[in-house]
């Protein structure tokens, strides 16, 4: 009786018998894998073109056991935070600028109706990190202008609220200093992180970044005139001496059309990467104090007159 073969397929050679050498494993045709000068290089970016940077996504709930391990359909589990950052706020740390965009609203575009503001928050590479909307009254928005007070809820991508930006009505000329413009920011909502104050000056637009107990932590000034005539529009921002720049907020061109006819802006905001995150918040609520100051009124000029003409 011969001895057993492998049990496997009959067209299947046996394993080598002892004392024989086994066929060497088949040499890949060439390139990688087998071919070691063309292997990618090391790390997570595997695959991507070397000069695109890796894509960061948003920290935040990350997919928990599924119902076959025990757990609930789509389990969630929150991620670890760092110390001292707000929930919600630690895609923060990583990032040193992002994105502001005003969505569009066509009521607003066609009719001059003053709706509520929305933005979509992103990070460099265009993807959104928050979205905010403004909440407020018909009555507000259309009689009070660019001057009404507001709340402005700041949520993350999955819909939890983790901003909140109140403005109280305030004046904007120049000759009352002492009733300028300022913001509060909370992070979460109901723990004050710091405001934003208008600092008196006759003709240039200054604010001051200040923290929660109201110290002065930064400072931001704009141009003279603060319009985007087929240009950008900078608001340097500085330690509390006023010294060098360590970064901005710019109203950014969207074209002459946009302009014109709506009032929805663009903003870039630069700060440091080790700033603090809670400052990187104020300073988001600064951009959008800024945005209803110097721009929302432009658009609400421009589609006043569009609308007569």
């Amino acid at each position: 009786m011969s001895a057993p073969g492998y049990l496997g397929s009959p067209n299947h050679p046996p394993y080598p018998q002892p004392g024989q050498s086994a066929p060497p494993y088949p040499v890949p045709a060439g390139g990688y894998p087998g071919d070691p000068s063309q292997a990618p290089p090391p790390g997570f970016n595997m695959g991507h073109h070397q000069d695109q940077p890796p894509v960061m996504y948003q920290p935040g709930p990350a997919p928990g056991p599924g119902p076959d391990y025990g757990g609930q359909p789509m389990g969630m589990s929150p991620a670890p935070a760092p110390v001292g950052v707000p929930p919600g706020l630690e895609y923060l740390t990583q990032i040193d600028q992002i994105l502001i965009h005003q969505k569009v609203e066509l009521l607003e575009a066609f009719i001059g109706f003053e709706t509520n503001n929305q933005y979509e928050i992103k990070n460099s590479l265009g993807q959104k990190i928050y979205k905010a909307k403004e909440k407020n009254d018909c009555c507000t928005r259309n009689c009070c202008g660019s001057l009404r007070s507001f709340d402005m809820k700041i949520k993350d991508n999955m819909d939890r609220e983790v901003i909140r930006l109140i403005r109280p009505f305030r004046c904007v000329s120049c000759w009352c200093p002492c009733c300028l413009q300022e913001m509060e920011v909370q992070a979460p909502p109901g723990t004050t992180v710091g405001f934003v104050k208008q600092d008196w000056h006759p003709f240039l637009p200054k604010f001051s970044i200040q923290g929660p107990d109201g110290q002065t932590m930064l400072k931001l000034e704009g141009p003279c005139f603060a319009c985007n005539c087929c240009g950008d529009v900078n608001f340097e921002l500085t330690s509390k001496d006023g010294g060098q720049s360590i970064g901005r907020i710019s109203k950014q061109w969207s074209g002459l059309l946009k302009e014109v006819f709506t009032d929805t802006d663009n903003f870039g905001i630069q700060f440091p990467m080790d700033l603090d995150v809670k400052m990187k918040a104020v300073l988001m609520g600064a951009c959008f104090l800024i945005d209803f100051m110097f721009f929302e009124k432009v658009g609400e000029a421009n589609q006043r007159s569009s609308v007569f003409s």
